[in-house]
């Protein structure tokens, strides 16, 4: 993963039910399956910055995204370094997307985006993924 600028999605696994509360945005409650939250990453350290924050153990709870690390196991990213904020067309895309579920207001407090969390029963395909949001995507295995 690279230190630049881009848009990223983490592929989250939660392995159990469980009832998370989630700052202003209130309890939500997360479901056997895996999760997909769409960001992005325009300051300093860029994508590799902002998704390696994700991952740590100990952080403080900036975002909704950490307030689900208890729960859920990272397992990969999809990420693009194109210089325009594409996170509101992918998080579009998955919300007009079969097979997706999405938490309404999750990661969305400073757009007009219904969510940028999604649940998914069966593993994300990276090839679907990148099918429907376009343009050039890679990969990274957690």
């Amino acid at each position: 993963m690279k230190p630049d600028p881009g848009t990223y999605a983490l592929i989250l696994k939660c392995d159990s039910i469980a009832s998370v509360l989630v700052g202003h945005l209130g309890e939500i409650n997360l479901r056997p399956g895996y999760y997909i939250y769409i960001g992005s990453a325009f300051g300093p350290g860029g994508v590799r910055g902002r998704v390696s924050r994700h991952l740590r153990e100990h952080k403080s709870k900036h975002w909704h995204i950490d307030h689900l690390h208890e729960h859920t196991s990272p397992i990969g990213v999809w990420c693009s370094y194109e210089p325009k904020h594409l996170e509101h067309l992918w998080a579009q895309a998955l919300y007009e997307a079969s097979g997706f579920s999405p938490i309404q207001g999750f990661g969305c407090s400073d757009c007009k985006c219904y969510s940028h969390l999604f649940h998914t029963p069966t593993n994300p395909d990276f090839d679907s993924f990148a099918y429907i949001v376009g343009g050039t995507i890679e990969t990274w295995k957690i």
